[in-house]
């Protein structure tokens, strides 16, 4: 009605209050309608933040009853993003069945949504049981073929051999940001502004087939009060600490975090990382995705890392009961 009657101080009120109440009980799934609200009325900023928060924590929202209402838009959308947070790629696999069950779209638009699903992500095993078992599979597999055929020979070759013939870089082949134990870790820092800390843990080596025996160890560090050198304290000839330079009272100590592989193998020849960060704050008592932070395997940490974020008190709202 604020829309309907040009209420533009009411509208922008429904707008702010949409966007910090996008964390509730029906995780996920109220955004949905939401997102289709500011399509429908112009609102860019409100529709990218919904659509940030579908991408990031899209396992709840594949699990909401309002899943199968999801726009055609929304979802070619969505398909297509590859910062996407979920279990793994089987598991956008299923939900898009699930989809196509319920709307029965026309037959373009079913080939091309199947078609943005990143078949070389999921294990061979799992690939064989669809085509056998999923009657979705069954009635597209034609216009799929080609790229499971790619995906077998993504799982079965070297990464150096395969990129002889293939564009590795096509979004066939490139991640999303899954959350199965294969591909990393979850850290939870207690009392993070008390000291430095550290671990480390292991991934597999990439996600073909190919290199399903093989892992790489990472080493994660983590300091709340990193210093640039311009800002550290200095010391005299005498010994004397002199304060540390001004730069106009901006600069405070900030949070850093450096991830390296334990160790360096011929394995890693021909494979490219991406490190990410995952980092999850409470919101209406739901734990949500709140930043994303990536970087390559040529760089040791991301320069931005929380940013401007205080966490030396108890009730930073970066905290979870204390824990980052």
């Amino acid at each position: 009605l604020a829309t309907k009657y040009g209420i533009s101080s009411l509208q922008q009120g429904l707008t702010q209050y949409m966007s910090q109440n996008l964390a509730s009980d029906s995780l996920g799934g109220h955004v949905v309608g939401w997102y289709q609200y500011a399509v429908s009325v112009g609102d860019t900023a409100l529709r990218d933040n919904c659509l940030q928060f579908l991408s990031w924590n899209l396992s709840s929202v594949l699990q909401s009853a309002e899943w199968p209402s999801v726009s055609v838009e929304l979802l070619m959308t969505l398909l297509q993003r590859s910062d996407l947070i979920l279990k793994n790629e089987l598991e956008l696999f299923e939900a898009l069945e699930i989809w196509l069950t319920q709307n029965d779209p026309d037959t373009l638009t079913a080939e091309n949504a199947l078609r943005l699903v990143r078949y070389a992500m999921i294990p061979p095993r799992e690939l064989f049981r669809l085509q056998r078992q999923s009657p979705i599979m069954t009635r597209y597999h034609e216009s799929v073929r080609d790229l499971l055929y790619m995906s077998y020979q993504f799982h079965s070759a070297s990464p150096l051999q395969l990129a002889k013939f293939f564009d590795m870089n096509c979004s066939l082949f490139v991640p999303r940001n899954y959350l199965s134990p294969m591909w990393g870790s979850q850290w939870i820092i207690s009392s993070p502004a008390r000291d430095d800390r550290s671990t480390s843990f292991q991934t597999q080596l990439g996600p073909s087939g190919f290199d399903s025996s093989k892992r790489v160890t990472w080493n994660a560090l983590f300091s709340p009060r990193w210093l640039p050198l311009s800002m550290r304290p200095m010391y005299t000839e005498q010994g004397a600490m002199q304060p540390p330079r001004p730069d106009g009272g901006n600069g405070i100590a900030r949070p850093r975090i450096i991830i390296t592989p334990a160790t360096s193998s011929a394995d890693f020849a021909g494979v490219s990382f991406q490190k990410t960060v995952l980092i999850l704050t409470k919101q209406k008592n739901k734990l949500v995705v709140r930043h994303i932070f990536s970087f390559h395997q040529s760089t040791e940490e991301v320069g931005d890392f929380l940013a401007g974020v205080d966490l030396q008190y108890r009730t930073s709202e970066y905290l979870v009961d204390g824990s980052l």
